[in-house]
């Protein structure tokens, strides 16, 4: 059985035995499955989960920590008088390629606060994202590039 289906029948059990389907019990027995499987390794035999789920909360942290510097930068610039903002479009090459990766790094471009995907190229290897701060506009693409690209393509790859 896959090391995810077993992870997610721990945290349904762990949660029948609290008595309540909430996403607090569901959430703490999939943790306490993980680490029961972590010990397990060797009986359930290797496997790229336990890579996955290190990947996937490395995203989730990075991602999130981009969230709120960009929310405290956005708020800033609205709320004080004189503006930060130096708006611009950028072209950013893209080491995405299938249709799914494409969309999901858009999103999650879209979801930082000061930035927007606009539109991708017709070859499909440039994704224009206008930002709000464009300082220096290769400084903003090797930002995209090494954090948010090059993690989000680690985590579905």
């Amino acid at each position: 059985m896959k090391p995810l289906l077993i992870n997610i029948c721990l945290a349904l059990v762990w949660a029948a035995m609290i008595g309540k389907m909430t996403f607090g019990n569901l959430f703490v027995g999939f943790a306490l499955g993980y680490v029961i499987l972590l010990f397990q390794q060797e009986m359930i035999g290797e496997s790229s989960y336990y890579k996955k789920v290190n990947q996937f909360i490395s995203f989730l942290v990075y991602f999130l920590k981009e969230m709120i510097v960009a929310s405290i930068r956005v708020a800033h610039d609205t709320i004080t008088w004189k503006s930060y903002a130096r708006p611009g479009i950028i072209g950013l090459p893209l080491d995405a390629k299938t249709d799914f990766e494409i969309t999901l790094l858009s999103i999650t471009i879209s979801l930082t606060p000061g930035t927007l995907s606009l539109d991708i190229s017709d070859d499909r290897k440039t994704l224009y994202v206008h930002a709000m701060f464009v300082d220096d506009a290769d400084a903003l693409r090797n930002e995209i590039k090494l954090g948010l690209e090059r993690r989000l393509l680690e985590l579905i790859r």
